[in-house]
């Protein structure tokens, strides 16, 4: 089973850099490209929640799950 992380095209859709959401979030850019690359393991609701407002989205919009 797979987590699938589709933040870079929500950033994408809206338009909006991965360092201007890192500052709006307030998290750096390395963690937000961990993150980006699916390498991370875990993610706090908090960070959830911030992104999902900085990007008017759901967590569906960013999380999705694959089926090996």
């Amino acid at each position: 089973m797979a987590i699938i992380v589709n933040l870079d095209i929500m950033l994408a859709t809206r338009k909006m850099r991965s360092k201007e959401l890192a500052e709006i979030i307030g998290i750096t850019t390395a963690n937000l490209s961990v993150l980006k690359s699916g390498k991370a393991k875990a993610i706090r609701f908090s960070t959830l929640e911030a992104i999902c407002d900085a990007l008017d989205c759901q967590p569906a919009d960013i999380l999705e799950y694959q089926q090996d």
